[in-house]
């Protein structure tokens, strides 16, 4: 498989597991601090942005919430399917891990403020981010991980 294929299966794939700790830890943060995660005040502020922010049912902004996580999933891992390909590194826990946090300094300091879909990670609760940074964690494991069995190797760093 093409790391670029490779990297977006291995991406939407990597979603579960982050999905699923994000909803753990999330439980876990004292009552003020639960609001929504960032992937559904996403989906809200872009509804707001697009001015149709009353016009959807819960159900739909929950599934268009499940649905917009997963293909920014998939992207990202599509990316980094390909930029492994490009340096011609194999794909492994380890640097799956630091891309995830790489991702997650992208997205939560750079693109999303500047698309003003999402306030930056420095005016958020540090448990909140911290929240957060575990779950790229989980998703850059999760990624590393499984695009290197894809790829055929154990997912494991060179040794």
């Amino acid at each position: 498989m093409n790391g670029l294929i490779t990297g977006a299966v291995a991406g939407l794939l990597a979603t579960i597991p982050m999905t699923l700790a994000m909803k753990a830890m999330h439980e876990q943060l004292p009552a003020e601090e639960k609001y929504p995660l960032p992937p559904r005040l996403i989906v809200e502020n872009a509804e707001e942005a697009a001015g149709v922010e009353d016009k959807l049912e819960e159900k739909d902004e929950q599934s268009l919430t499940l649905v917009s996580h997963f293909a920014y999933g998939s992207a990202a891992g599509a990316a980094y399917g390909a930029a492994l390909n490009a340096v011609d590194a194999r794909p492994n826990a380890m640097n799956g891990v630091a891309y995830g946090l790489g991702v997650w300094t992208a997205s939560y300091l750079g693109l999303l403020p500047a698309l003003g879909l999402l306030a930056p990670a420095t005016e958020h609760p540090a448990r909140r981010n911290a929240l957060m940074i575990a779950a790229h964690v989980v998703w850059g494991a999760s990624l590393g991980w499984t695009a290197g069995h894809l790829n055929g190797s154990d997912g494991q760093p060179d040794r």
